[in-house]
């Protein structure tokens, strides 16, 4: 930086070229300005054929234009777009073509990412010198496992990848989902309550493993998997935990403490999984085996034979006899390695039709049958007891019409009341002078009595 004293004088009478006076200003501000960081916002992002960058730094009330030349841009480590807060080093300069103020960039950091990567590197010091990440503490992990818990988020990418992965590899592996979100303030106490919620379920769900993880991204994104209380909570797990977070060139905290480390969620997969092929070519080799041990025991079996035949003055019958042991063991060992490759067979079989009838599309089709037959079943019911309560109420009404005082008026009797309710029953129920009601089966009469007459035909005037 030059001082007052040193600033080129010109004389106001001094007439300049015009790129003489952009020279004396890109020259003054060059000299003025050394290296600065300045903080703002993308925009007008431009990527020529050249490989330089051009784009427009700003803020709320003003900006600047800047340059970054490809030897320097190929040094930024994420994918630069309009709208990203960033942070520039540089120095400033003068275009003298257009006599515009510039910035010439020289690194290119995400807003915060400095001080996310200091965070970083201080706790995986603090958690090294804690012997966190010692091969000693990590637990032994392998691909034979037949329950294992997946940590994730249950929306992601990672979640469907890993899915896919164990239903190519082998669809036996039975998998639990223990949701959690994997970016965000809450992410890290999510991630720890889903690992401590495996470890307590392990033993009545028979989980044997765990993979944490989630798709790629930023820092910023991967953040909840730089966390302290995360780490010990993996550390602190009696299940093995295997870290799947991001891609190939992504570390985390998590990485580092984990017992396994796998570069994406899928080599996760492919690692705690065996590929059913390898399961085929075992049984290969250990039918190969058994052929070559009944083989080298046939092979001794006759061996001894010699020998016997040799000692033996008379070995023919001693010969038949083995012979015909030694075919009947052939036939047996034939017999139980036919027998044992048919039951392996008719397992696998079994499996796979387990497998096809426990699928979404044939339990709804179960359904649906049973649903039909219900219906039917629930018709045929209805019908049958409408059917007997029909029969029953039919019964009722001849039953209830055999009773009924109205059929005995409709064969010629009558009904006799004095009033409206007290029915006649007998004379001594009437007095001279009484008037009676006659109902018949249409209309009634009513009559005064003027003489009763009793059984004994004997008159009686009241």
């Amino acid at each position: 930086m030059i001082s007052d004293t040193e600033k080129p004088v010109i004389s106001s009478k001094e007439t300049l070229t015009v790129s003489t006076l952009n020279r004396l200003a890109k020259s003054l501000l060059e000299d003025r300005f050394g290296y600065i960081v300045v903080e703002g916002e993308v925009s007008n992002l431009a990527k020529p054929a050249s490989g330089h960058w051009y784009l427009t730094l700003k803020d709320s009330k003003a900006q600047i234009r800047c340059a970054m030349f490809a030897g320097n841009n190929r040094r930024v480590s994420f994918q630069v777009e309009n709208g990203q807060q960033v942070k520039l080093t540089g120095r400033i300069s003068l275009y003298e073509g257009r006599g515009e103020y510039q910035l010439i960039i020289t690194t290119m950091e995400q807003y915060g990412t400095g001080d996310l990567q200091k965070q970083f590197e201080m706790l995986k010091l603090k958690l090294k010198e804690q012997g966190l990440f010692n091969s000693e503490r990590k637990k032994e992990m392998h691909s034979r496992y037949k329950h294992i818990g997946l940590i994730t988020s249950q929306s992601g990418a990672a979640l469907h990848d890993m899915l896919s992965v164990f239903r190519d590899r082998l669809p036996l592996t039975t998998l639990t989902l223990i949701p959690s979100s994997v970016q965000g303030d809450n992410a890290p106490s999510e991630l720890i309550s889903a690992i401590k919620d495996a470890n307590k379920l392990a033993s009545t769900l028979g989980i044997e493993a765990l993979i944490v993880g989630r798709g790629g991204g930023s820092i910023e994104d991967l953040h909840a998997f730089n966390n302290e209380d995360l780490a010990l909570a993996i550390d602190a797990s009696e299940l093995p935990i295997c870290s799947a977070v991001g891609h190939e060139i992504d570390f985390t905290i998590a990485d580092f403490v984990a017992d396994l480390r796998a570069p994406t969620p899928s080599a996760a997969a492919e690692r705690l999984s065996r590929d059913k092929d390898e399961y085929s070519i075992s049984f290969e080799q250990y039918y190969n085996k058994f052929d070559r041990l009944i083989e080298q025991h046939l092979k001794t079996k006759l061996i001894s034979l010699d020998a016997f035949q040799q000692r033996l003055k008379q070995p023919r019958r001693k010969l038949s006899e083995s012979a015909q042991q030694t075919d009947y063991i052939e036939s047996q060992l034939i017999r139980i390695i036919t027998s044992r490759i048919k039951d392996t067979r008719t397992v696998l079989n079994g499996t796979q039709r387990s497998l096809l009838s426990n699928s979404p599309q044939q339990i709804l089709k179960r359904i649906r049958l049973q649903l039909v037959d219900l219906r039917r079943r629930f018709k045929l019911s209805s019908e049958l007891e409408i059917n007997k309560k029909e029969l029953h109420l039919a019964q009722l009404i001849r039953t209830l019409n055999g009773v009924s005082p109205l059929n005995t008026l409709a064969r010629g009797y009558s009904i006799t009341t004095v009033g409206e309710d007290n029915v006649v029953r007998d004379t001594s129920d009437l007095d001279i002078g009484d008037q009676i009601h006659t109902r018949f089966n249409k209309g009634r009469v009513i009559s005064t009595i003027n003489k009763i007459q009793k059984d004994n035909s004997t008159n009686n005037n009241k």
